[in-house]
């Protein structure tokens, strides 16, 4: 089994093999031999169009560097563990990146987030350092005071204008993290990112280089504030929303995937149609195309219409024909105006309509605070995303069908609720993957007071009774069988989450940066005759072997009791994970529930070669896998 997540860099390599393998000479990129292939376009001057920026290398050292991170489960914290798809993950977002990357690459529809906007006042996830030891790392990463929570000096730190490198440093967090996300992406996947004027110019320019400008898709200017600060030189009363696919040609092609329910409002059915309701749409559109620029005589009236200058109708001759024997073409409400296309409410539905990129019909910063207010009982975010601005993300994105929603800067859990909310809206299934960080509370401001007062020592914590009083409202909701709820079963919600928590891995690594001597290969040796480590539990270890073996966290989990061993079955006995010593009559009874295969820890064979050689040949022998860690 692979201990570490994927390797960015041997997967990039490999993709590039894919599409261009005779760029490659004994394993490695032949640049003259990729410049003759593609006709000398690839630049290799050092004076050319792009953002460079104090420290940029290293960025790209910390996203290369592979993670030995996983994920313990929290039974005790989650809501319907066994049947639940949604992954509440407590953790430094860029590990739990990496660690996703084996199970989640290619499978999110959907990623909204919302990063620290680099204001200069607020704080910010710890600078990446890619030359720090392991050691350092996980004792950042782990770094806890007296009472168990992530000290403030090891996560964070200020990042304030007065530095040097200001921007710089928001840069080198934001790209190893954004690249990763497009690995997760869907081909069919969208990127929402939400920033304020501080950083909005920079970060299109960086997410340019990650997903190519080629796939940006638009600015989505939302008024994120009604109110007006008479302090200031410009009331600033927006938010940027900068919008990525992964492919764009994928929705060139499927140009109905993008698109926000269509409303019922202006749908009529003055002439009794029996199709049923329908709103007048221009029969006219913009460029002159030649077998669309006849003449249409009105039949009441006998006047004659031509397209204005510069524009044609809508349809050829033929089709204006077949139209308007169809009874598809009127001439306004009394007959007599210019022609125009009925559009029906039921095709209305099935098409969406297109989003402008000016948003002022969704709730602001100020209602998004008072519902939360509401919801939890005390204020303590400020100005928090509204649920409405992500739900109407997640229905652009997810359109055509459901899937999963990815958000690693989580904060409040505003993408969480979300995501539960339009499931409810819309009946589709989509869940979600939620990353926050252990962010202790800053008890000096009211709304950490507040945050206290609901025994809340991290951010994380009031995120999970967010979304738990979330979904408690809407299991309320869907009881009282309100009209949007009269048809509603719970039983067909996913109204859950597993908590899971970004730490060390449950097995130790081996250092061969460690082994310089005789002396250190024998101490390494001695320590992996028990590969686990002392503390690490049996569910958590095959859980994390889960993991590594890239199936998805969601994947089922039971134990089965074999004689007086207990055995793990992941996903109907596909898996078999064995964590206690057995014997043949146990290794004969595995064998009869036919797994694809078998992962055992070497330490239950005691350091008896021959005992596990045996084993290994009677799986195998059987057509089953066999792998020991």
């Amino acid at each position: 089994m692979e201990g570490t997540s994927l390797n960015i860099t041997d997967d990039l390599i490999k993709r590039l093999k894919e599409i261009i393998p005779a760029a490659f000479t004994e394993d490695k990129i032949n640049v003259e031999q990729l410049r003759q292939l593609i006709g000398e376009a690839v630049n290799t001057d050092t004076e050319r169009y792009q953002l460079n920026w104090a420290g940029k290398n290293e960025a790209y050292k910390v996203l290369q560097a592979p993670s030995t991170a996983t994920f313990i489960p929290n039974k005790d914290l989650s809501i319907d563990w066994d049947n639940t798809k949604n992954l509440f993950i407590e953790g430094e977002n860029l590990e739990a990146l990496k660690v996703l990357q084996k199970n989640y690459y290619g499978k999110v529809k959907v990623i909204s987030i919302d990063p620290p906007y680099n204001t200069g006042s607020d704080s910010f996830i710890y600078p990446d350092k890619f030359s720090e030891t392991k050691e350092e790392y996980l004792k950042r990463l782990s770094d806890k005071d007296e009472e168990g929570y992530m000290m403030k000096e090891g996560l964070f730190r200020p990042n304030k204008k007065e530095n040097g490198q200001f921007h710089s440093n928001w840069l080198s967090m934001m790209l190893p993290r954004l690249f990763i996300a497009r690995n997760l992406l869907r081909d069919d996947g969208v990127l929402f990112v939400s920033i304020d004027d501080n950083e909005a110019y920079t970060l299109k320019l960086l997410l340019d280089e990650i997903f190519g400008e080629e796939n940006f898709v638009g600015n989505i200017i939302w008024n994120s504030t009604k109110s007006v600060t008479n302090t200031a030189l410009l009331s600033v009363s927006h938010t940027h929303n900068l919008v990525y696919f992964k492919n764009l040609e994928h929705h060139k092609k499927n140009r109905f995937e993008f698109r926000l329910p269509d409303t019922p409002d202006g749908f009529e059915n003055p002439d009794n149609d029996s199709r049923g309701p329908w709103k007048a749409d221009p029969f006219q559109v913009e460029g002159e195309r030649p077998n669309q620029l006849y003449e249409i005589k009105n039949p009441k009236t006998g006047q004659v219409y031509k397209p204005n200058p510069g524009c044609s109708w809508k349809n050829d001759f033929d089709k204006y024909k077949e139209l308007l024997a169809d009874n598809r073409i009127v001439f306004g409400t009394s007959g007599e105006a210019g022609p125009q296309r009925k559009r029906f409410w039921t095709e209305a539905q099935e098409r969406g309509r297109v989003s402008k990129s000016l948003w002022t019909d969704v709730d602001t910063t100020a209602n998004g605070t008072s519902y939360l207010e509401a919801l939890v009982g005390k204020k303590v975010f400020t100005n928090p995303k509204p649920v409405d601005l992500i739900r109407r993300f997640i229905q652009l994105g997810t359109s055509n069908d459901g899937g999963i929603v990815l958000d690693f800067f989580g904060g409040s859990g505003t993408t969480a609720e979300a995501v539960l909310r339009q499931n409810l809206e819309d009946d589709k299934k989509r869940n979600f993957i939620f990353v926050t960080l252990p962010e202790p509370i800053d008890d000096s401001t009211q709304a950490g007071k507040n945050a206290k007062a609901l025994k809340c020592e991290t951010i994380a914590e009031v995120a999970r009774i967010r979304i738990i009083k979330a979904i408690d409202k809407i299991k309320s909701d869907i009881k009282s069988k309100g009209d949007l709820f009269k048809t509603k079963d719970i039983s067909q919600f996913d109204l859950g989450f597993k908590h899971l928590s970004c730490k060390e891995s449950n097995f130790k690594i081996w250092r061969g940066d460690m082994v310089g001597s005789v002396d250190e290969l024998v101490t390494q040796l001695r320590l992996f005759k028990k590969p686990q480590k002392d503390k690490s539990t049996d569910f958590d270890m095959v859980f994390e072997l889960v993991i590594k073996n890239g199936l998805d966290l969601n994947s089922k989990i039971v134990e089965t009791k074999i004689g007086n061993t207990v055995v793990y079955s992941i996903n109907d006995n596909s898996l078999i994970i064995i964590t206690k010593p057995i014997n043949q009559s146990i290794c004969k009874e595995i064998k009869k529930l036919n797994p694809k295969s078998v992962i055992c820890l070497d330490s239950i064979f005691n350091n008896e070669d021959c005992v596990k050689t045996n084993i290994q040949l009677q799986f195998e022998d059987s057509g089953i896998s066999f792998k020991t860690i």
